[in-house]
């Protein structure tokens, strides 16, 4: 099909800028010829040769094959190639968005041939060499191959429209197919133009030289505005040259195509329909079109090859089937420009004469560029210089004369000209006045009065000025185009200046402006902003949510579950599920518990909604809104692995799903639009609600409470997580008299991530999972975990016929990216301090675009290498994706997890599944993660992560960091008892949550570390008992300094540490870590250095029989030291305790949580407090600093999200709660006197209480009761105690 074109020419076909002499002419330079000299050489060797093909007519080019010079040492190495319809106004061949270099020959025999990437159009075919043999010169013979083009072409002239009338009056349109190519100076114009009477319409136009195509297909009773779509594309299209459109849509589906780009959207609205009234016009606005649609301007160009639905409109227009009155002179040929643009490089000057000795200098011009700033025109005058130049996207004139004294004139006018479009300049500058204009605005032009006198100098420099002088420019250069160049009011003759007749010019290139658009199309992703200078373009993606040189990369992290691994605690947090995919960044709340991460998305639905108003149908519609997109939604849904969401509906005579037969009167709508007639507690196809599941409804005939006709409730969870969450809900049955109903949506809760514990574990090292091709044409990121033991192996491959990608361990520290895009092997390595074979989780994040290629490790280890300025840009691969080897590759051993190659989680453990030596999971996670667990908190594996255990500390959370404390009133004890060595025969059955409770014993060493905070003293904080006179006590002394007192034997008095220095009852929480080995102790308060002390030699070195541990106060029986009791223990411990850890005892821990089975018995009231301390962790990165947490005290919401009044009483239970409060107080009081009254005895008092018991004054009983937000309530007072 695509045939050689040159060969055939006629030797006159073949035109060139020089011939070296008679038999090299370009006539000899068709390829394998040997006539003449054996091909064409020119003159000179330099970059302002060309050879030239004139095809006869317009013809498709698809690839094109050199030869040096027939048995010669000349050929040309690297070449460039333009084309034309006309022979002017050159346009280079473009591809990967820059202008191509080709390779060329390496001896003058074998030829090189290229398929373009793109077929071109063209007449005339220009070859410019760039480098040729070194040995020899310029050297060439070319073959250009592809086939015939027609089309009809029409030339429009700002007046004449096509208007092609619809068969019938009315169009209703469901498919199009709308295609046409243009050519045009303009920067404004109307290509296509049709509307119908109910206000659809579609309108394809030139708005500042960019491409803009509206359509509306109707809108809703709201308004005419909801249908309006509008998408641009393109720009600088008003450079004269062919471009070509294709406009496809099916019902609100649209492809959008401009020179091979193509834009796809759906179109706003709820209808699929285009309605059409008699005609669409093509050229500019139809005489029928509504006055509102007016001021839009007609198109001046030529189109050619127009189609309307299968219809040729350019030839009904040549049979004259259509419409075209409105042409004063109907031509089908595109007239030939007028216009000779140069295009100048940043080394370029043009050189032009003019008057010399004339009072008046008048020059204009008009340029187009991306750069802010550069030289436009520098001329030297008789006495002084002029400059005009660009500065900040400004005009700016100088004017510097130094005739008797230095006068320099400062002009300036326009903004934001470094826009790519074409802008006007023109200077005029008298005896008195100096006069700037831009784009041909006379109201904005800049007038100046000069007190000097103007003598020009008659040399014009254009572009750049790199000659040396007294008074250089302040830019020496310019990059653009210029075209229309005037001096003296005189058109330049630039064709005369190319044939050497006038002038000189230096690296630039005549009758072609190659301005390329690097924001068009935009590479920069996620809504970053594109900007641009001559060579190059950069992103801004500030506000984005994405970061790196294309705004690729998410900044925030993909779950909840991710945030807990990095040692982030429960709070509102960014996510991006997908990572660098099109789901854009959003808020929700995490929270962090023991063994699990939930994330919770809320709803706009307050609890308890009264269901009121109804649709013609009788029904009334409740919508939700999550304050977030579908897809963002489904994007948490699909990744966790529990998903719940609770529903309550309360009704009085308002049936819900009108069980057991009927129709339901009540569905909610879900993910996927669908109706849904389960409630709470069932599942999907069951139409029941939970009492129906669990057979406990009120009325057994029916499977809903509701569905009985009283006032009754249903509730439950939704748990089915591909229906979550709950869209919409529709109410059926309230319209009846006395009918009431009230909704209750709680927030959607998931839980697990599965994406980031997906893992594969590679046994051997030729196993490895295959999924399909990569495509990662322009922008490409990888990123997983890996874990080995190994120094080597491939993580990933994927190949292409030349191109590849490929991620491997290269060394035991050393991590490796390459790939090849067409211009050659790219490595980047990272170098890690430590080994990565260590069979910890270790982190590689690869990007690869336009811009760079990046590769990181660990988040710390990073190479950047920039892409070269010029080449390939495109990544294409067709083979399939080996992860852990490839062909002949050394396998990778050990564990890959979260493996997501742009944005799209890999499902590893699926794959492994059915695949040999590769298993599904990986285990051993508490070696890279169990750090986080802090405080002797231990790291507990499981399949999908892991968990720390606190049980044998003293805090709680997720990773052992929170305070367990609470607030002792007066007399309050808790007493923790060690069992005898035979164990509690009535405590061998119960299961405990500890591995082993402790046992009496003779120790010789300990630790004991609490926290506390008090303004009263004295008291006994913590009183360590025996079964002999061994003890170890810390108390308060009556001025508030603290006094730690053991008693081991051995000794008369008990040996005592006092701390005189400060009071410690002064209401600051303060820490004590009190640790003992033999004869030393070591004491560290609060944040002051450790002290050591040592028992005396007499002492004893162990404590035997441990017996008691008492918090507070002392109530026991036996050897008690009496100064202890007389001077300390009354009336008690007044304020809070926290932390308290004796060796792996962890005693108020153990009195505040049921969950924990303990010999431990707490007398009087013990509120849980954290007492105002904080947590010793790492310090938390300050919130300025942290991008991804919003609100460090995320509120912790109730489940059934039910609202609390001000003072933490629900009002509707206040009255019910009141009553019970008086029962229940009147109770206790009668308990508490009967209690005094038995024990009214002297002597000391001894407890054998179950834990949890409470007995206390009636007031503070009944407070507690009454108010079951008491505990918070003294939490919250404590802190602001203690601030």
């Amino acid at each position: 099909r695509h045939q050689a074109l040159a060969t055939p020419l006629s030797h006159a076909a073949f035109t060139s800028s020089s011939v070296y002499s008679g038999g090299y002419g370009a006539g000899y330079a068709k390829l394998n010829r040997r006539g003449g000299a054996g091909g064409w050489s020119p003159v000179d060797a330099d970059r302002y040769q060309w050879l030239q093909v004139d095809l006869g007519t317009r013809k498709q080019v698809t690839s094109i094959a050199t030869q040096g010079r027939y048995s010669s040492s000349d050929w040309t190495t690297q070449y460039r190639l333009l084309y034309s319809d006309t022979g002017r106004n050159w346009r280079p061949y473009l591809q990967d968005g820059n202008i191509w270099a080709f390779s060329g020959n390496s001896n003058s025999e074998s030829v090189v041939r290229h398929d373009l990437q793109h077929a071109v159009i063209a007449r005339y075919v220009r070859i410019i060499p760039l480098e040729w043999s070194q040995e020899g010169r310029i050297g060439l013979r070319v073959e250009i191959y592809g086939c015939s083009y027609w089309s009809d072409v029409i030339s429009f002239d700002g007046q004449g429209v096509i208007s092609y009338r619809f068969k019938m009056k009315k169009m209703k349109i469901l498919k199009d197919v709308i295609s046409l190519k243009f050519r045009t100076t303009a920067s404004d114009g109307v290509l296509i133009h049709g509307e119908g009477q109910q206000g659809d319409y579609i309108s394809l136009e030139l708005k500042r030289s960019k491409l803009l195509l509206m359509i509306n297909l109707g809108s809703n009773q709201y308004g005419s505005i909801l249908g309006h779509t509008s998408v641009t594309s393109g720009s600088l299209l008003d450079d004269d040259h062919w471009h070509a459109v294709i406009i496809e849509r099916y019902r609100r589906n649209v492809n959008f195509t401009l020179d091979r780009h193509t834009q796809h959207f759906r179109t706003n609205g709820e209808f699929d329909h285009l309605d059409l009234d008699y005609e669409i016009s093509f050229g500019g606005m139809p005489v029928s079109a509504k006055p509102s649609s007016g001021g839009r301007e007609n198109f001046v160009g030529c189109m050619e090859g127009i189609t309307y639905n299968g219809d040729n409109i350019t030839n009904l227009v040549k049979r004259k089937k259509v419409d075209t009155s409105s042409f004063r002179n109907l031509t089908f040929s595109c007239s030939e420009t007028q216009s000779f643009p140069v295009f100048f490089n940043a080394t370029s000057f043009l050189h032009l004469p003019g008057l010399q000795d004339s009072d008046t200098l008048s020059v204009s011009l008009s340029f187009r560029t991306w750069n802010p700033s550069g030289l436009l025109l520098y001329t030297a005058l008789a006495d002084g210089v002029v400059e005009v130049g660009l500065t900040e996207g400004k005009v700016t004139v100088y004017i510097n004369v130094t005739q008797k004294k230095n006068t320099r004139i400062d002009i300036s006018s326009g903004s934001g000209l470094n826009d790519g479009q074409w802008h006007s300049v023109y200077l005029h500058a008298l005896e008195n006045y100096a006069m700037l204009t831009i784009d041909g605005d006379e109201a904005s032009t800049v007038r100046t009065v000069i007190p000097i006198q103007i003598r020009t100098g008659g040399q014009y420099y254009f572009g750049g000025y790199f000659l040396r002088t007294n008074t250089p420019p302040a830019q020496r250069s310019f990059q653009g185009c210029m075209q229309l160049i005037h001096v003296d009011d005189q058109l330049a003759d630039l064709p005369a200046v190319e044939k050497g007749n006038t002038g000189t010019f230096e690296n630039v290139s005549l009758d072609m402006c190659a301005i390329i658009d690097r924001c068009v199309p935009n590479h920069c992703e996620h809504g970053g902003r594109c900007s641009q200078t001559w060579d190059t373009f950069s992103c801004s993606c500030n506000g984005t949510g994405y970061t790196g040189s294309t705004c690729h990369t998410s900044v925030y992290e993909q779950s909840c579950e991710e945030y807990k691994h990095l040692g982030k605690t429960s709070g509102t947090y960014w996510i991006d599920p997908d990572g660098s995919g099109p789901v854009s960044p959003f808020k929700v709340n995490c929270n962090m518990t023991e063994d699990m991460v939930w994330t919770t998305v809320r709803n706009n639905l307050s609890p308890q909604t009264p269901v009121s108003g109804s649709d013609l149908e009788g029904k009334a519609v409740l919508k939700l809104n999550y304050n977030m997109s579908t897809e963002q939604v489904t994007a948490i849904t699909s990744s966790a692995q529990y998903c719940e969401q609770h529903v309550a509906y309360a009704c009085r005579m308002s049936r819900l799903l009108n069980t057991p037969e009927g129709s339901p009167f009540t569905w909610w709508v879900g993910r996927a639009n669908e109706r849904h007639h389960y409630w709470g507690g069932s599942g999907p196809g069951i139409q029941k609600c939970a009492c129906g599941i669990e057979r406990n409804c009120t009325d057994p005939k029916y499977y809903c409470n509701c569905d009985a006709d009283q006032t009754r409730e249903d509730s439950g969870l939704l748990v089915y997580k591909d229906h979550l969450p709950v869209t919409q809900v529709v109410v059926g049955d309230t319209g009846r008299s006395g009918s009431e109903a009230k909704l209750t949506v709680g927030p959607l809760r998931c839980q697990g991530d599965g994406n980031y514990w997906n893992a594969a574990s590679f046994n051997t090292p030729a196993s490895y999972l295959h999924f399909p091709t990569f495509q990662g044409d322009t922008s490409a990121d990888i990123s997983f975990y890996f874990k080995t033991s190994s120094s080597y192996g491939v993580f990933l491959e994927n190949l292409g016929n030349a191109d590849f990608i490929r991620l491997e361990l290269k060394a035991a520290a050393v991590v490796s990216f390459s790939f090849d895009v067409g211009n050659g092997l790219v490595e980047l390595t990272v170098r890690s301090s430590t080994p990565l074979n260590d069979d910890q989780w270790h982190r590689v994040v690869a990007e690869r675009n336009v811009k760079e290629a990046v590769l990181q490790l660990d988040g710390q280890y990073k190479e950047v290498r920039p892409a070269p300025p010029q080449g390939h840009t495109r990544l294409e691969l067709y083979s399939q994706l080996y992860v852990g080897a490839s062909g002949g590759q050394r396998g990778f051993l050990g564990c890959i997890r979260a493996l997501k190659m742009n944005g799209v989680t890999l499902d590893l453990e699926e794959r492994a599944t059915v695949t040999p030596g590769v298993k599904p999971g990986c285990s051993g996670h508490c070696t890279s993660y169990g750090q986080h667990c802090r405080n002797g908190g231990k790291c507990m594996e499981k399949y999908n992560g892991y968990s720390c255990d606190c049980t044998l500390t003293a805090y709680d959370g997720p990773f052992c960091t929170e305070d367990v404390g609470g607030f002792f009133e007066s007399g309050t004890l808790v007493r923790y008892d060690f069992l005898p060595e035979g164990g509690l025969p009535a405590m061998a059955n119960v299961k405990s949550l500890s591995p082993l409770l402790p046992m009496e014993g003779n120790l010789t060493q300990e630790e004991l570390v609490f926290s506390f905070s008090t303004s009263n003293a004295p008291s006994i904080l913590v009183y360590i008992s025996s079964r002999t006179q061994d003890y170890l006590a810390v108390v308060l002394r009556h001025n508030g300094t603290l006094q730690i007192r053991y008693r081991l034997g051995g000794l008369r008095e008990p040996y005592t540490i006092d701390l005189d220095h400060r009071n410690m009852a002064n209401g600051q929480p303060h820490h004590v870590n009190i640790s003992r080995q033999e004869r030393n102790i070591r004491l560290q308060l609060d944040h002051y250095p450790a002290v050591s002390y040592t028992l005396p030699d007499g002492s004893d070195t162990q404590f035997n029989l441990v017996k008691t541990i008492f918090l507070g106060k002392v109530f026991e029986t036996g050897q008690i030291d009496p100064v202890l009791i007389e001077k300390y223990n009354t009336p008690g411990f007044v304020g809070c305790l926290s932390r308290v850890q004796f060796n792996n005892v962890a005693p108020l821990k153990a009195a505040l949580r049921s969950g924990i089975v303990a010999p431990v018995t707490t007398h009087g009231i013990l509120v849980e407090s954290n007492c105002g301390a904080s947590p010793l962790t790492i310090s938390p990165m300050a919130a300025a600093n942290d991008p991804w947490h919003l609100d460090s005290a995320g509120a912790v919401f109730p489940f059934n999200e039910e609202r609390v009044s001000r003072d933490g009483i629900d009002r509707n239970s206040a009255i019910i709660g009141g009553i019970i409060a008086v029962v229940i107080f009147t109770i206790l009081c009668t308990l508490v006197f009967l209690v005094r009254h038995m024990f009214r005895h002297k002597g000391s008092y001894h407890t054998n209480e179950a834990k949890g018991a409470e007995s206390a004054d009636c007031a503070d009983a009944a407070i507690i009761v009454n108010d079951p937000a008491f505990t918070e309530t003294i939490d919250e007072s404590k802190k602001e105690w203690f601030i």
